[in-house]
């Protein structure tokens, strides 16, 4: 399948969106990944993971018109070697999606919705987001939760993050695709407000910041 959703914000960060559906080694020669990444990825056991980081050098390859080189910092955070845009990557089985930007930091994540996310609600939510689930849509509002809380993790790129007491997202409807309102709070008792954009396609929840 390949490019799955390609798209452009209003911040100039961009979006992109990878469906996996080509075999390990179709996607070895899309990625045209380096030998010493190749190997690397080599060692992990699962196939599908292999094929997720794999995806990852097949988008950035489609995206980028120079050949860029992936790193990551000691935290886990990605980074282009080769290159000044800011980037922040996420995976699932099915998909795999990035968002860049030359001068914002920010943060991205995904999730399927055939997963079960009650245990979010326990170990991530505050008690008012508790409050504002609605029972009928539950596993996708605690889906959106989840993702919107990673995403700004991943922004913030600190450690430690107590995502129930130092991550709060207003209360929302979730629709195909929306807008979400977060704040941050950093442990010293400085609060940082963040909007967030969501969407939801073939039963994934993705949710990105900028900013």
């Amino acid at each position: 399948m390949g490019l799955y959703l390609r798209k452009t914000l209003e911040n100039k960060a961009e979006i992109a969106v990878w469906h996996i559906t080509e075999t390990e080694e179709q996607l070895k020669e899309l990625s045209s990944t380096p030998n010493d990444e190749l190997e690397e990825i080599s060692f992990i056991r699962s196939e599908s993971l292999r094929k997720q980081k794999l995806a990852v050098r097949a988008l950035l390859n489609e995206v980028f018109e120079d050949k860029v080189y992936l790193g990551h910092h000691d935290n886990g955070k990605p980074f282009l070697e080769n290159c000044i845009t800011n980037i922040s990557i996420t995976h699932t089985e099915k998909y795999v999606a990035i968002i860049i930007n030359d001068d914002e930091e920010l943060g991205i994540d995904m999730e399927s919705l055939d997963r079960d996310f009650s245990a979010v609600e326990k170990k991530a939510l505050s008690e008012d987001e508790k409050e504002d689930l609605d029972s009928s849509k539950k596993n996708e509002q605690l889906a959106i939760y989840w993702c919107a809380k990673e995403a700004i993790f991943k922004r913030m790129s600190q450690n430690r993050v107590d995502f129930a007491e130092q991550i709060e997202i207003e209360d929302f409807n979730p629709r195909g695709e929306g807008e979400l309102e977060a704040t941050f709070t950093h442990k010293d008792g400085h609060e940082e407000e963040f909007e967030l954009g969501y969407m939801v396609f073939d039963r994934h929840v993705l949710v990105w910041v900028v900013g």
